[in-house]
């Protein structure tokens, strides 16, 4: 028998594994998540479920021991994006980028 993969992540997050040819379910809250792990988790296909981390974290202690005793489906938290830091690097690029044509440190705000 094989087994597929499955990926439950936040709405914003699902392109871009659906563009890698995973399927995907949207969960925007743990409870929602909580009740997707369980409708993959009975399905005798189900090999590997990749979590967004925040909503793993956010998992009723329950669901976490159901999925710990199981062999399968195994649950696997994955990274989120970091959206806050992200655009703090960005603004630094920009400021670092004035920088050097300007020829001195230029504040942004």
């Amino acid at each position: 028998m094989s087994y597929d993969v499955h990926v439950v992540c936040r709405p914003e997050v699902a392109p871009g594994f659906a563009l890698a040819g995973l399927p995907t379910v949207d969960a925007g809250t743990p409870i929602d998540a909580a009740d997707r792990l369980v409708e993959l988790g009975n399905r005798a296909d189900s090999g590997v479920i990749l979590l967004q981390d925040n909503l793993y974290q956010g998992l009723p202690a329950e669901v976490r021991r159901k999925f710990g005793r199981r062999p399968l489906p195994m649950i696997v938290p994955f990274p989120g994006p970091d959206w806050g830091r992200r655009a703090n690097e960005a603004e630094a690029y920009i400021v670092d980028l004035l920088r050097q044509v300007v020829g001195y440190r230029v504040k942004l705000r």
